[in-house]
């Protein structure tokens, strides 16, 4: 699908990640949104330190109401490869990308990192989790796990290697305003964005889930890594935080 139109119809995506390319070789885009409906899920921020973006808490008494355990986590990390995720799943994927091989496959990597882990303990939405990673060069991966109908596990992994101008996005909800909340389905949606800098995809990223309804705006946050292909060390970051214009 060209640009981030799909983001206009979705009104409810929850959390979701993009990975893809500028419109040259040379970059590596990686992009986390928030977006939250609950006092708790709003009352937070996307912050950068040492080397990740982390979600922090705006008014510490809302978010107690919330449960901290799924609120405040290192959403991506930064360092000779790239972890995102919707949780505390983050590191333990930056534990198994310090001890992967160079042959080894993104999607095999998620398989690993998250061989524990389920969807998270929110009835009734089960909020799936969502993750990515991305490796020196440009091969990338997401993945997401979810429930079943009957209260099972079922993950899912994928892997390609970026090209220029085009981006995947995983979300953890379809998009759809129900009650429980449809969790995201298929396989991740390759969209085109064309974008490089850090700043122009943050602020795309965000103007994109505006929506039609002003009292329907659950935007809370984006952030976005630029970070060169060949050195992802090499990085410029962008975040976005409402409340904080």
């Amino acid at each position: 699908m060209n640009g981030l139109s799909l983001l206009s119809i979705m009104p409810y995506p929850g959390r979701l990640i993009i990975i893809g390319a500028g419109p040259g070789f040379d970059r590596v885009v990686v992009t986390y949104a928030v977006t939250g409906r609950s006092p708790a899920s709003q009352a937070r921020r996307l912050t950068f330190e040492g080397s990740a973006v982390w979600t922090e808490p705006l008014d510490e008494e809302t978010l107690r109401k919330g449960n901290v355990e799924l609120l405040i986590y290192r959403a991506i990390a930064i360092d000779r490869r790239i972890a995102v995720s919707n949780g505390r799943q983050t590191d333990d994927i930056v534990k198994v990308l310090k001890q992967a091989g160079k042959e080894e496959r993104p999607e095999d990597i998620l398989s690993r990192s998250l061989d524990s882990w389920t969807y998270e303990p929110d009835p009734p939405h089960f909020t799936p989790r969502i993750s990515g990673c991305v490796l020196t060069g440009g091969a990338a991966g997401l993945s997401i796990v979810k429930r079943r109908e009957d209260g099972s596990r079922l993950a899912s992994y994928f892997s390609w290697s970026v090209e220029p101008g085009m981006s995947r996005m995983i979300a953890t909800y379809a998009g759809r305003e129900e009650k429980p909340l449809p969790s995201f389905p298929g396989e991740p949606i390759e969209i085109r964005t064309g974008l490089a800098a850090a700043k122009e995809t943050a602020e795309a990223v965000y103007q994109a889930l505006k929506p039609q309804d002003p009292m329907k705006d659950y935007r809370v946050a984006v952030a976005c890594v630029s970070a060169l292909r060949a050195n992802l060390r090499n990085y410029d970051v962008h975040i976005i935080n409402r409340r904080e214009g």
